[in-house]
């Protein structure tokens, strides 16, 4: 765990994690470094620049001044949310821009059982994509964020079925941990914990932020939190976002039933009934204009939002002016009135308010805090947009003169509890001078693996060679780094290094013997040769799942809890001296790759196995009547040269595969190929069988895989499954020779699932349908959202209904929007959805060729649905249609607009809002048998 480099002269030392110039490390760092926080959730430790393209509004002058501002301050707030995009942005971005409070954010989910306009990405490959999306936006709302290990199992209607779902105590348990790690001052959240929240998950963020507050502060509450490092906390004031729905003469209203209730609040903290709306004790001023953005912060905050497009393709900025929102204070500890002008009324956030912490110390606290203020004062009162290197000799006193108060704090006589709270907020401000020194000095790192660059006259305009994406385990490759200087204050260099997560050792391969003096506008090179062992960890998602039933994450490593992502698997550093101070920047190593249209993109070096194997998709159905089973094996390779190897199926007791092994060869780092077998099972029943792929190369044997998730221009992540497949035996019949053509939407793998029907659909494209080039089909059938993925979609609509007309079968997935395509009116209303996977289903009209032919359907076939019935019902329809089923939620109306036939001309058009997207991939029998009667319908010479 310890690794050792010279650089200019000096030695570094990495321990657990922690870079120490000169390779002195104190015991308190290495109490720190065992405590539950390897991913700095804390921001105790200063943070590596993810890539190379930041936002203009995080560096220089533009960031100084924000970094002042919060030197100024002790305020912090958490806000904690359900879901990513749940958010008050431009609240968020107001106080940690604006007021500069130290801000961070729990999401107890990541949005896995959302909606995806932007790739074929679902369940937990939507939750890292999503994940991605609301980190890309908190660096616009200049916040850190934390994680639950909850899952977005779906659209819950209720609390109580969130909670049902995830355990109560699961879900504090996350809170607590969040609040006692970051130590917020304030507790905020968007929903209050009551049917105006709609959703059930909002409904319990609400809930969670008002139990934590007394919760995080009470030692017997999780005591393993505190056994392995973390003291207890208590916030001073809590808040909640005034209801979204105010109470009218009718009552409450519920948008996730529709439907009315009596006007009824709750107060968790104090446990108290209330019949009256909550009145607001805070506006936050989000359309108040900032100089520094050069926008509103409710505009800045919107440009992240904007990011985050999975759920709706991306928002827009809205324009300038007042917006206020308003909050209601739940609980306080402070005294303050009822009409407050920020969260933090009553509470000392000066600097020499830390002294609150240890109310009895009065030799050197308060002094010396307030020395450190006056520093800060007086870098304020020297900034000048065009000179930021003016402020730098305050802060450098002032980051002298924290350091020695956290020694003086370190030695003291306080109490183990007084001591960690204190150390908690210096340490924080640390970072902040550390970063403001940054700001100032215009000092800049960038790290990237070496490339084979060309040699060319026009090298030196360019920005690097190409390079590979995913490094492998036993790989030897060059890490060059760049440190530069954009002041007129010349810095030292002391130290420059590499961390690793993957296990990496490296050589500095051009070390100086002296220490180096950068001056303005000179920059420093260096390059390390870097080897990954042979057992180097892959960059994989710390958190898990055995399978889409279990509604929470597993998390191997606890001190990874409440995490974002992987930790980086390669990270540079520098220490420089400015002045006798030592300053440290960061960077995530980066990968190089040119993509048209974007130019270059840049990305984390991540490190992946030689060999990536997987089945997909990674379930589905095997007719009972079927005497053989085609399945594929995806293989590929990130070896850097050729590799070849062999790939073979582990089976059922008696059943054979051909070939019996399969050799592969693969030419180049990326490459991969489809191993086609051919499987006999013995006589199939009604029940599951597992196929296990196994690749072997350079005598090593792979059994998983990875899926690389996201959509361009945002970050990638890698989701690792087992390369199985399951299959259950299915009384499932087609109509036979069905030619099948498929309009992707905005991603889904039922294409893929109808081969376990026999069924190999042709991909259609828009060029095709608006062509109307569909006379060689027997059926159509457009993605989910199609119209939503396909712009001209609706233009070309009448190809989709004269095929029909003319005897084609158009069978169209959900959507949602302003929706009316069809042969005749329907309207989608409300968008009802049925989140119950378990709710009952009537079938109305029984004999319908959809439901009786070729298979007869029963309600047994709505058995072992997963995560939802359905999505987009519709919610009136002309009388030309029939509806041959009906389910619906507990409290619900019947819903009827779940599946609607109807005949045109000598053909058929076919609405199904029923989830066959999320039930095919996961081999649901009765959705396979469904589905086939809808393909089958036009062989039956009726529609209904």
């Amino acid at each position: 765990m310890t690794s050792i480099r010279v650089v200019a002269g000096l030695a570094a030392v990495s321990v657990m994690g922690l870079v120490v110039a000169g390779g002195v490390v104190s015991c308190q760092e290495l109490r720190d470094a065992a405590r539950m926080d390897k991913a700095n959730l804390a921001a105790e430790q200063v943070k590596a620049a993810l890539g190379v393209r930041g936002i203009a509004a995080n560096d220089g002058s533009a960031a100084l001044w924000q970094s002042l501002v919060k030197l100024r301050t002790r305020a912090s707030l958490m806000m904690i949310v359900a879901h990513p995009d749940d958010e008050d942005g431009g609240m968020l971005t107001y106080e940690a821009r604006g007021q500069g409070a130290h801000v961070a954010m729990l999401t107890l989910t990541r949005g896995e059982g959302g909606q995806n306009l932007m790739s074929a990405d679902f369940d937990d490959a939507l939750g890292l994509v999503r994940t991605q999306e609301l980190l890309a936006a908190g660096r616009y709302m200049g916040i850190d964020q934390m994680w639950g290990t909850e899952v977005d199992f779906g659209f819950s209607k209720t609390k109580e079925e969130a909670l049902e779902n995830w355990g109560n105590d699961r879900v504090l348990y996350d809170a607590v941990r969040a609040v006692r790690l970051y130590r917020p001052l304030v507790v905020t959240a968007v929903f209050v914990g009551g049917i105006t929240d709609g959703h059930g998950q909002h409904q319990v963020s609400g809930e969670m932020a008002q139990e934590v507050f007394d919760a995080a502060g009470d030692p017997k509450m999780f005591p393993d939190q505190i056994a392995a490092g973390l003291m207890p906390w208590s916030p001073l004031k809590v808040y909640a976002r005034e209801p979204f729905f105010s109470v009218t003469s009718k009552g409450m209203y519920d948008y996730a039933t529709g439907k009315y209730a009596p006007a009824r609040f709750y107060n968790y903290v104090t446990k108290e009934w209330t019949t009256e709306t909550p009145k607001a004790n805070v506006m936050v001023p989000e359309g108040e204009y900032s100089s520094v953005l050069g926008m509103t912060y409710l505009q800045f905050a919107r440009m992240g939002l904007g990011l985050q497009k999975t759920q709706n393709g991306g928002m827009g900025v809205p324009a300038a002016g007042r917006f206020d929102v308003e909050y209601h204070r739940y609980a306080s500890r402070v005294k303050t009135g009822e009409e407050e002008k920020s969260f933090f009324d009553g509470v000392d956030v000066t600097l020499v308010g830390m002294s609150s912490l240890a109310p009895d110390e009065t030799t050197f606290l308060k002094q010396d805090l307030t020395k450190i203020d006056g520093l800060v004062e007086q870098a304020v009162g020297v900034y000048k947009i065009a000179a930021p290197e003016k402020t730098a000799p305050f802060l450098r006193d002032g980051l002298r003169a924290t350091d020695e108060l956290i020694a003086k704090v370190e030695a003291s006589g306080l109490t183990d509890r007084e001591k960690y709270d204190l150390l908690h907020e210096l340490r924080v401000k640390r970072v902040q001078f550390n970063d403001a020194i940054v700001q100032a000095l215009g000092l800049s790192l960038r790290a990237q693996v070496a490339g084979k660059a060309d040699g060319g006259p026009f090298t030196r305009f360019g920005d690097g060679a190409e390079t590979f994406v995913t490094a492998v385990p036993g790989q030897s490759f060059g890490v060059q780094i760049r440190v530069a200087n954009g002041s007129k204050v010349p810095v030292t260099l002391k130290a420059a290094g590499l961390d690793s997560n993957a296990g990496a050792t490296f050589e500095d391969a051009g070390a100086k013997t002296a220490a180096k003096t950068i001056v303005s506008g000179e920059a420093y090179d260096d390059s390390f040769q870097v080897k990954l062992p042979e057992d180097a960890k892959v960059t994989r998602p710390p958190f898990t799942r055995p399978g889409i039933e279990q509604s929470y994450y597993d998390v191997a490593d606890p001190t990874l809890r409440n995490a974002s992502l992987p930790l980086p698997a390669l990270t540079a550093w520098v220490t420089v001296d400015y002045d006798g101070v030592e300053v440290k920047l960061g960077q995530e190593v980066q990968t190089l790759h040119r993509v048209t249209g974007q130019g270059t993109v840049y990305e984390p070096l991540v490190v992946a196995p030689a060999i990536s194997v997987a089945m997909s998709p990674s379930a589905g159905v095997v007719p009972l009547t079927e005497k053989t089973l085609m399945v594929s094996a995806k293989v590929k390779s990130n070896v850097k040269g050729a590799a070849t190897g062999t790939v073979k199926l582990e089976l059922p007791k008696g059943w054979t595969a051909s070939p019996e092994k399969a050799e592969f060869s693969l030419a180049k780092d990326g490459d991969s190929v489809d191993v086609p077998f051919v499987v006999t099972p013995m006589k199939m029943a009604e029940k599951a069988y597992t196929m296990t792929a196994v690749a072997s190369y350079a005598g090593k044997d792979y059994r998983e895989g990875y899926k690389t998730v996201g959509y361009a221009g945002l970050l990638p992540a890698n989701l690792y499954r087992p390369a199985t497949y399951r299959a259950r035996g299915a009384d499932v019949k087609m109509a036979p020779g069905l030619k099948v053509g498929y309009l992707p939407g905005t991603g889904d793998e039922v294409q893929a699932s109808l081969e376990n029907l026999g069924v190999h659909a042709a991909t259609l494209t828009m060029n095709d349908v608006a062509a109307g080039r569909l006379s060689g089909y027997d059926v159509v059938v457009l993605g989910v959202r199609a119209y939503a993925a396909h712009p001209g979609l609706a233009a070309a609509n009448g190809q989709l209904l004269q095929f029909a007309k003319n005897g084609g079968v158009v069978i169209v997935q959900y959507n949602l929007g302003n929706f009316d395509y069809g042969p005749y009116s329907y309207s989608l209303g409300d968008a009802e959805k049925v989140v119950d996977e378990k709710a009952p289903v009537k079938l109305v009209v029984p004999d319908s060729p959809v439901l009786s032919w070729p298979n007869r359907i029963t309600e047994r076939d709505f058995d072992g649905w997963v995560e939802e019935r359905g999505h987009g019902f519709m919610g009136t329809w002309d009388s030309q249609y029939v509806a041959p089923l009906e389910t619906h939620d507990p409290g619900q109306d019947p819903q009827k607009g779940g599946l609607l036939v109807a005949k045109t001309g000598k053909g058929a058009y076919v609405y199904v809002a029923l989830a066959l997207y999320r039930e095919l991939p996961e081999g649901v029998p009765g959705a396979y048998r469904l589905f086939a009667n809808l393909l089958s319908l036009g062989k039956t010479g009726a529609a209904n």
